[in-house]
């Protein structure tokens, strides 16, 4: 039985993540290495693949759920007819091992449980063996092995294992799952009214040093500024797109791919949002990251790596898995990595900028790296790309990806004048106005009156969008006022923005998708900016709106079906979100006030 995605939670510890869902089940558990495998893979198949699930044993009269003040424990309260117990769920902050903790606590009579449980490693693909232990039980297949502790005796019947028990009010019953590799020794026993205590401190404290600079949305924000940091993997730095593979962009359709990794393009973007937010040892970390990934032959800069930097994103299907709503193929891996995107070097340049204008340190091992871009930049600028959206169709001169070898460029010149940096300059003035004005005479449809998505279209595409964001050309330009309304006339559906209608198969896949909502604080971004601020705020208010009840967003939203689709929660939406607040909080964007 599979879950809407709005019906889901996050629970993370800042290595890896999982999703609860609305009727109790942990349907999908990361294990610390992103490639390999996961314990559970509920959301991807059936039953058989994988699930943690406790509910009443019995009619349930009402239920309501939330993260406990400003932190990711998640409370689920379930009324019934005999009672009202309280489930918590939490992942501790890391030891060694990775645990999922539940807590089912008795607040009003005596309510009947039952629990189940279903081991599967790889995808699904692998059963463990089970056995009783005196803590509980173990399961091993392989590398992976799975401790559960709890004192509820659950017993095996057709490869699962549950159980009935119990809860008055005022009593605490505890489960603790935990991973470990299966050569080593078991987790030791975890205190759970300890972790829990020391779960809730520990995201109290690090939300005390956020700054207040959201406005009236500061509440909003700082939900998905806690998002953020739960897709965090805290050992370097990187911050994942989302925490799941395969949940589709078209329900049904083949649109579906692996978003456990580090896009170089959120870069900018998200160090936007957490430094603003004062955020600024994640900001480092992130920075860290982007700089150990980016090391090498300036030609092998890839748009995205693993969460330690992984550059092997080998993309294969596992055809066992019938996918989230029969969504096929299950894609693990994303062969986007091995593509030639030109926009990922002005998003390099840019975030190493934006760090560098808010004192985060870039020493002078990362100008050196600069400087070796720079010079593949200034080769291959007019070459043909793989564009924004990882389209899997033929290259194109695509006007975003040239609107960024513009900014890598500027970036590039600010460094020398601003910072003292040494470099070409002379040179570089003259790519970037090379650069512009090639944007300017080919990117640009008189008869549409827009820019378009590549050179010699007329078809409209939402990336052209950061046009004004990144400094290209200002807001109030005739040019960036005509193609803002061209995307709200031809891009916007039910007020929501698709980063481009597929009409000539310009992204090689067949079937449509949701509309894309980081685009759509993007227009909102753009009409601030226009001084059009009250359009801005509804469709600031309208995005906000479609969180679920505990605050969070995926990547697109079907309008027809009124249902969030793609990974979730995905980070680049929720780092729009904070920095679309800030922008209308103060009125202006902040890569621009930094220009």
């Amino acid at each position: 039985m599979s879950q809407l995605l709005e019906d889901y939670a996050l629970i993370g510890d800042t290595h890896t993540a999982a999703l609860v869902g609305r009727d109790g089940s942990v349907d999908w558990l990361c294990v610390p290495r992103f490639d390999s495998g996961s314990c559970f893979a509920k959301l991807l198949g059936s039953d058989d693949h994988g699930r943690w699930l406790l509910a009443p044993d019995g009619e349930v009269v009402a239920t309501s759920r939330a993260y406990r003040g400003r932190t990711m424990v998640l409370e689920t309260e379930i009324e019934t007819a005999e009672g009202k117990v309280r489930v918590t769920d939490f992942m501790p902050p890391r030891h060694h091992h990775p645990r999922v903790v539940r807590v089912v606590t008795g607040v009003e009579g005596t309510v009947r449980m039952r629990t189940e449980l279903t081991i599967r490693f790889e995808y699904g693909a692998d059963v463990p063996w089970v056995r009783r232990t005196e803590r509980g039980l173990h399961a091993i297949a392989g590398p992976n092995a799975l401790t559960l502790d709890s004192p509820v005796r659950l017993t095996g019947r057709d490869l699962r294992h549950e159980a009935v028990f119990t809860v008055e009010a005022g009593q605490r019953v505890p489960m603790v799952l935990s991973w470990h590799l299966s050569h080593d020794d078991q987790p030791f026993v975890l205190d759970t009214a300890r972790a829990e205590k020391e779960t809730e401190a520990w995201w109290e404290e690090w939300c005390s040093g956020i700054d207040d600079v959201h406005g009236e949305w500061q509440d909003v924000a700082l939900r998905s500024l806690i998002t953020l940091k739960a897709l965090t993997y805290a050992p370097t730095g990187g911050i994942v797109a989302a925490a799941t593979t395969s949940l589709p962009e078209d329900l049904g359709g083949v649109r579906n791919w692996d978003y456990r990794y580090c896009w170089v393009r959120d870069a900018t973007l998200t160090l936007d949002a957490l430094i603003e937010a004062g955020c600024v040892a994640e900001a480092r970390a992130w920075m860290a990251w982007l700089g150990r990934a980016a090391a090498g032959a300036p030609e092998q800069l890839q748009i995205m790596y693993g969460p330690a930097g992984e550059r092997r994103l080998t993309e294969y299907e596992v055809d066992w898995l019938p996918g989230y709503e029969n969504s096929a193929p299950v894609r693990i891996g994303n062969a986007a990595s091995d593509q030639f995107q030109l926009d990922v070097y002005g998003e390099l340049m840019d975030a190493i900028d934006r760090a560098r204008s808010h004192g985060v340190a870039a020493d002078g091992v990362v100008w050196q790296v600069q400087r070796a871009l720079m010079a593949f930049v200034e080769d291959h600028w007019g070459d043909p790309d793989d564009g924004i959206w990882e389209v899997r169709g033929p290259r194109q001169h695509f006007t975003h990806s040239r609107v960024m070898a513009w900014v890598a460029f500027d970036r590039a010149v600010r460094a020398v004048e601003r910072y003292g940096l040494d470099g070409p300059v002379e040179r570089w003035r003259e790519a970037r106005q090379a650069v512009h004005q090639e944007v300017c005479d080919k990117g640009w449809d008189p008869d549409k009156r827009a820019f378009t998505q590549h050179y010699g279209s007329s078809d409209l595409d939402a990336s052209v969008l950061m046009i004004p964001l990144v400094g290209f050309l200002p807001p109030d330009d005739p040019r960036v006022v005509a193609t803002v309304e061209a995307v709200q006339r031809e891009l916007v559906v039910d007020g929501f923005v698709l980063r481009y209608q597929n009409s000539s198969g310009v992204d090689g896949l067949p079937g449509g998708e949701g509309a894309f909502l980081p685009c759509t604080f993007w227009l909102a971004d753009c009409l601030a900016l226009m001084g059009r601020t009250d359009e801005a705020r509804s469709i600031f208010t309208r995005l906000a709106g479609l969180a679920n009840d505990v605050g969070l967003l995926s990547e697109e939203y079907d309008p027809k079906a009124g249902r969030l689709v793609g990974n979730f929660p995905q980070a680049f939406t929720h780092v729009g979100l904070i920095n679309t607040a800030r922008n209308l909080a103060g009125g202006r964007s902040a890569r621009l006030a930094a220009q």
